[in-house]
């Protein structure tokens, strides 16, 4: 052993460039005693003992000759942003030396009692006390600081960058590296801290964010001046408190078993809540829906979506009384019926848009929606309400002059139907297919609109027959139309622009075609078009 000739007299500590993921290479030389003194270097450099008064047991530096030590990090994995690094040298250190300086720099790197919360206010003094340089305390190899940093959590992640420059230059790395992040957000934390975090991570493919309590309400009350807000993914959030005087829109979506909503936003006009289909959410939508009505009484459009909708709740919302309204959306709930409809008729007069998709409502709820709405409403949704049959549809066309937009998708339904794919079907079979389902009853749909641009007839098995004479319609969709029958079809719809029939006969998209061509040239041979439009409907 070599001590030192004087307490006082100490060795520069070696410095290594921090391992860089893409496998570049560092290396340092023992023996290199005229480099210039690097910042942090109070430790001795081959135990990691504070250097003052201190005499090391430990052997020299090897000799020039020996060789030099290479830290060769391999390539970041993509999964963890892991580096693994190989370390030659001439011979292995002894056991003994090993588990004490193992046990010294487990001393210096121990941060085990440290407070790293992300709100934690000593770590600027924290910074400044363990100033170390990029090759940590002892020589260590940057590929070890690599590993070290690595499985700290987020927080102690950013605390660790403010230790010194090499530690702070192989976290950037690691969050360059990061495809995935599980990040959870305490009580007194601030939600900076999350944006903060996702600005360092270019490469990031998976988030899972947990806030606890109630942060999207600290958040919103922070934010004086937010006027929308829309989040998706709200699964996890238990319930919150919104008050704001500037809030005017919004959307939040994948809701679940909400124990509190309650609204103070007196000047908000759209809100969009989404709950997830899953049969065990316990949200009180009655008594949301009656928060929302007396805080919120300027609203405009209501969208609401969950399987927990009744009729309690659209009592809950007329209740309110909300002048303002103007489009309301109630999807998915079963509870929903007609009389739920004539509750609606009764309080909002001037609705423009109703969508009961989902409902149970039947035609008698669609001939209140007509006598109460002739003059407002232009967009009327009424899809998956199997109740509705095509008489429905033909009036509510028939007395809402101003409809522009109407989506009746999976009302006409056979359930029985199993007719035959559309890949492999032949005029023959098809024939054969329509004749032995004759007990059958099939619908036939027949309407003339002056003003209608867009019918969706989607997955409407149950029809057979279709007859639209619509000047303006430019978008239809056919899909899955699967027993609509390629001679019953007429198409007097000369802005007609999209057509939509996918799973439906062969026969039938190639009559489609066939009718949308001779519009093309409608205005070119108008007598001849005029034959054709006639025979068609004779066959019809």
């Amino acid at each position: 052993m070599h001590p030192h000739p004087h307490p006082h007299h100490h060795h520069h500590q070696p410095h290594i460039s921090p391992a860089t993921p893409g496998g570049s290479t560092a290396s340092f030389d023992y023996n290199n005693r005229h480099s210039k003194k690097q910042r942090g270097s109070y430790n001795c450099g081959r135990c990691g003992l504070p250097k003052k008064g201190h005499v090391c047991h430990l052997p020299p530096p090897p000799a020039a000759d020996s060789p030099v030590a290479v830290v060769t990090p391999a390539p970041t994995s993509s999964s963890s942003a892991v580096a693994a690094a190989s370390l030659s040298s001439s011979r292995p250190p002894p056991p003994s030396s090993v588990r004490h300086q193992s046990s010294n720099l487990r001393r210096a790197l121990s941060f085990d009692d440290i407070d790293m919360r992300c709100d934690s206010p000593e770590l600027g003094e924290l910074g400044s006390e363990l100033d170390l340089d990029g090759s940590g305390p002892g020589g260590l190899p940057s590929s070890c600081t690599w590993e070290v940093l690595r499985r700290l959590p987020p927080a102690g992640l950013l605390a660790a960058a403010a230790v010194c420059k090499g530690w702070r230059d192989t976290a950037k790395r690691l969050w360059r590296a990061a495809e995935e992040l599980r990040i959870r957000v305490p009580p007194r934390a601030q939600l900076g801290f999350v944006g903060s975090v996702l600005q360092k991570c270019p490469g990031l493919v998976r988030l899972s964010l947990r806030m606890e309590r109630d942060e999207l309400g600290r958040f919103v009350a922070d934010k004086r001046c937010l006027t929308s807000l829309k989040m998706e993914g709200c699964s996890n959030l238990g319930g919150f408190v919104l008050c704001s005087s500037s809030l005017s829109t919004l959307w939040l979506s994948d809701l679940h078993s909400l124990s509190k909503m309650v609204f103070n936003c007196p000047n908000m006009r759209e809100i969009s809540l989404e709950f997830s289909w899953q049969e065990n959410d316990i949200t009180d939508l009655v008594g949301m829906v009656d928060n929302m009505g007396r805080s919120c009484s300027r609203l405009q459009n209501i969208h609401i979506a969950s399987v927990r909708l009744s009729h309690a709740a659209v009592l809950a919302l007329t209740a309110a009384n909300l002048r303002s309204l103007r489009m309301l959306s109630l999807v998915l709930g079963a509870g929903i019926t007609d009389a739920s409809v004539a509750a609606i008729s009764s309080c909002y007069s001037k609705l423009e848009l109703l969508d009961l998709s989902g409902s149970s409502i039947s035609d008698s709820g669609i001939g209140m929606i007509c006598n109460v709405l002739p003059g407002t409403l232009s967009r009327l949704l009424l899809a998956l309400c199997p109740n509705v049959t095509s008489s429905g549809i033909q009036f509510a066309t028939a007395q809402l002059p101003h409809l522009e937009l109407m989506d009746c998708g999976m009302t006409i339904c056979d359930p029985s139907s199993d007719s035959p794919s559309s890949g492999g079907s032949n005029e023959f079979e098809l024939q054969t297919t329509f004749e032995n389902k004759l007990h059958l009853i099939y619908q036939k749909l027949i309407i003339k609109h002056a003003r209608l641009k867009k019918l969706s007839l989607w997955g409407c098995s149950g029809l057979d027959a279709l007859c639209l004479n619509c000047p303006k319609l430019n978008d239809l969709n056919l899909n899955s139309c699967k027993n609509l029958h390629p001679e019953r079809l007429l198409l007097q719809c000369p802005s007609l622009e999209s057509v939509h029939a996918t799973g439906c006969h062969k026969l039938l998209v190639a009559n489609i075609k066939n009718q949308v061509s001779v519009i093309m040239i409608e205005f070119e041979y108008p007598y001849i078009v005029a034959a054709c439009l006639l025979s068609l409907w004779l066959g019809f």
